[in-house]
């Protein structure tokens, strides 16, 4: 009985996606390790021909593979034959080439992070800033590139006023990376949206991150109060400063008249020895579980029976099919 993918499957090979049966020895396969993509390098490669095959159908796609191919669940390795209802290891094929960032931790990481939340947009493959002061963009920027090493600039543009009913000039910064929207939206708890974010827990790593976060966050959604030493927090978001309210040991309550609240943040917050480090991972996961929905048997038709490709990997001994994480049996 044959271990593997049928000829045709796709499997994720470092230099782009091939058919089973054109994977040589020595060719680079990526794999997952835990949540984090890593590769692994085919020792060798055999050719299996049998007359029974499975379609797995998962949620994202059908693959062909050998009914005894292994896939991996949430409680360890099961038969492709077996596998329906299970949820099974994936991850986003098209993203395995990407750029992958060194996102660096400390107060500029904070200050990004705190000014996205405030007034940044986190889309599909690329965040952005757009503010009417130059200062503010100028920082952001300057931010952006010393934690992750991309590129930013400032652009000038302009945006509708609704109060005004006027276009008003303003900055924009801009890049280009989906890995970092992917981080951004972790960061959150999966939804960027202003209103639905989540306070990102990642910027608590230490105190001099967390005070990034601070002045990212008030500069973007805040104002100095002139009557005290201390900054004050305009939100909408209930759920996310009363999150916030416990680490700078202020206390918090929400406005009654459904408008926006408001969070003191005392210039001394960090002498009341509220705040306590986290660690949380500072890159995003890069694989998820999705469901298989069923299993069907495909019979070889006719006399050619299919062909399954096996392969001695290391140092890892797994592989993927089309995003899907498989191994041989041991």
């Amino acid at each position: 009985m044959g271990y593997g993918p049928t000829s045709k499957m796709l499997v994720n090979l470092v230099d782009g996606c091939v058919q089973a049966k054109n994977v040589t020895p020595g060719s680079a396969m990526w794999t997952l390790d835990g949540d984090r993509t890593v590769q692994t390098t085919v020792v060798g490669v055999t050719a299996v021909k049998a007359r029974a095959a499975v379609d797995v159908v998962t949620d994202r796609m059908t693959f062909t593979v050998s009914p005894d191919l292994l896939l991996d669940t949430p409680d360890g390795w099961t038969h492709a034959g077996d596998a329906a209802g299970t949820t099974v290891a994936w991850t986003h094929a098209r993203k395995l080439c990407r750029e992958r960032l060194t996102i660096r931790p400390g107060y500029e990481f904070g200050y990004f992070v705190g000014a996205t939340c405030a007034d940044g947009t986190v889309g599909k493959n690329y965040v952005s800033l757009v503010v009417n002061e130059e200062t503010f963009a100028s920082r952001y920027a300057a931010a952006l590139t010393a934690c992750t090493g991309l590129s930013a600039r400032l652009e000038a543009v302009t945006r509708p006023s609704g109060y005004l009913k006027r276009d008003l000039p303003g900055f924009r910064v801009r890049v280009v990376s989906s890995y970092l929207a992917d981080a951004l939206r972790h960061y959150v708890g999966g939804d960027a949206h202003h209103m639905r974010q989540r306070f990102p827990r990642v910027v608590l790593r230490d105190l001099d991150t967390f005070r990034g976060f601070l002045d990212g966050y008030i500069e973007g959604d805040g104002c100095r109060i002139k009557r005290w030493p201390a900054r004050m927090i305009v939100s909408a978001n209930v759920g996310f400063l009363a999150d916030l309210a416990p680490v700078i040991g202020a206390r918090f309550t929400p406005s009654k008249r459904g408008t926006a609240s408001q969070l003191c943040v005392s210039d001394r917050w960090e002498s009341r020895g509220s705040f306590a480090p986290e660690h949380h991972p500072i890159d995003p996961p890069e694989s998820s579980w999705i469901e298989v929905q069923e299993v069907r048997p495909r019979p070889a038709l006719g006399a050619k029976p299919f062909t399954f490709y096996g392969y001695r990997l290391a140092p890892y001994p797994t592989f993927l099919v089309n995003g899907h994480l498989v191994r041989e049996p041991w």
